[in-house]
């Protein structure tokens, strides 16, 4: 795929030649980073040499995840625009602390390539791969399946490229299979299990049953572990567990058995398409009408997205779930967010297209602060980084694991949407205390950063 052309834009130089991001910030009223121009490998994979530097943006244009990945990418296309000057300028009013300017980064304008993930790890490695070997891309953000996301950070490791991780959920992104060379923003699957389970427990008591579907891979085993930890823990029994392949379509013949199976709550670790199809199906059994064990009937979606509940109609009514954001909250950074991808749209974002803008702008600020595109500099930026003012609160990318840390979303199905698009409620904060881990429970190396030529 050829480069995308960029808008000319007017700018100034940020940093004078021969001068550090240092100095830069002594004059800007900013405090002095320790990270100068030119200070790490004077050679580095796709190192910037022209007028413009490329990002490559990597998601679903295809597959079960897509309607996720169209976000995603509007959202990277805004992030662009913003980043060179063009538009609102979004949340680069908001973030702090930042040194971005809307000039492009570090004097050079953004270009961007795109690639298909089709959801599938193969398809992913290899426009990732295509990017960075053909069309120079420095940096590879993406996701909306963390067995692409795992897999396309894996290779961008191995070539000596950052990236950062667009919508990936599973433990395993920053667990087991975490790379010095990627950082995710998202929260994860322990997060939703422990933001989840007192809401639950409150909502329904602790005498449960639960029976689990769950999407065969990476993501769906980890938040199947994590809801069982969770749920377990305020006293419910799991009476089943239950694989199901990715993009399936036809659930009936994983939701009969529930119905004898002693359950009095389904939860179900799918997503996207598969997540509407399975609710959709769940529903036209008649499961959310049935008593058993003298309780309703419930079912709970762990990871939900308004994208997913607009697919799922009037079946999200009551249900319960966990989000990274919401496009109604009315902190400063969300409302410019919602209002730049608004006007450019005609639709608010979701989560997926939140976390994708974030991190672009948390990467070329990185870069920003470090003086350099180099991975060396980038990842010293970025680890311990605490920031603010970009929808959710106070946020720190850990430097133990790259995970980001910062308050959990709990929603439900709004029973009265006022709107198409008000289709999911905040029902609780759960504070980042209260979702917070050892970085060794997972397991896993981060290992040292690859900044070789490619």
């Amino acid at each position: 795929m050829s480069r995308k052309p960029v808008k000319s834009v007017s700018r100034r130089t940020i940093l004078k030649a021969g001068a550090g991001a240092g100095a830069f910030a002594l004059t800007s009223g900013i405090a002095p980073y320790h990270f100068i121009r030119g200070a790490h490998a004077a050679s580095y994979c796709n190192m910037p040499t022209g007028k413009t530097v490329t990002l490559g943006f990597n998601v679903p244009q295809t597959g079960p995840y897509a309607d996720e990945g169209a976000d995603e990418l509007r959202a990277y296309k805004l992030a662009v625009k913003h980043l060179n000057g063009e538009g609102d300028g979004g949340m680069l009013s908001t973030f702090k602390p930042s040194v971005l300017k809307g000039n492009g980064v570090l004097g050079k304008k953004v270009a961007y390539v795109t690639g298909d993930t089709q959801t599938k790890s193969p398809a992913a490695r290899a426009s990732a791969k295509r990017m960075i070997e053909k069309e120079g891309a420095v940096m590879i953000t993406g996701g909306s399946s963390s067995g692409v996301a795992i897999a396309t950070q894996g290779l961008c490791q191995e070539a000596g490229v950052i990236f950062m991780a667009g919508l990936t959920h599973s433990n395993d992104t920053t667990g087991k299979d975490k790379r010095a060379n990627g950082f995710r923003h998202f929260f994860n699957a322990y997060m939703s299990g422990a933001a989840l389970a007192p809401v639950l427990e409150k909502a329904y008591g602790k005498d449960r049953t639960a029976y689990h579907l769950t999407a065969d891979y990476t993501w769906g085993w980890t938040q199947e572990e994590s809801m069982k930890k969770f749920t377990e823990a305020v006293g419910w029994k799991t009476a089943k567990t239950v694989k199901t392949p990715v993009g399936a379509g036809d659930f009936s013949q994983y939701i009969t058995p529930i119905l004898n199976s002693g359950a009095d709550v389904l939860i179900l670790n799918h997503y996207g398409k598969d997540m509407i199809n399975s609710l959709t199906q769940a529903t036209q059994f008649g499961l959310k009408d049935k008593m058993v064990n003298g309780k309703k009937f419930e079912i709970v979606v762990p990871l939900f997205s308004r994208l997913m509940a607009q697919g799922a109609g009037d079946a999200i009514k009551g249900v319960y779930g966990s989000t990274n954001w919401n496009w109604q909250l009315t902190d400063p950074g969300s409302k410019a967010f919602v209002k730049s991808f608004g006007k450019e749209y005609g639709q608010p974002p979701s989560m997926a297209a939140h976390t994708c803008y974030v991190q672009t702008l948390l990467y070329a600020n990185a870069c920003e602060m470090a003086g350099t595109f180099s991975p060396e500099g980038v990842v010293k930026s970025l680890e311990g980084f605490k920031f603010d003012g970009m929808g959710n609160g106070a946020t720190e990318y850990r430097a133990a694991d790259h995970q980001c840390f910062k308050d959990v979303l709990v929603v439900q199905g709004n029973e009265k949407p006022s709107t198409k698009f008000d289709l999911l409620k905040v029902v609780e904060v759960t504070p980042r205390s209260k979702v917070e881990y050892d970085p060794k429970i997972f397991g896993g190396d981060l290992g040292p950063v690859n900044a070789k030529p490619c």
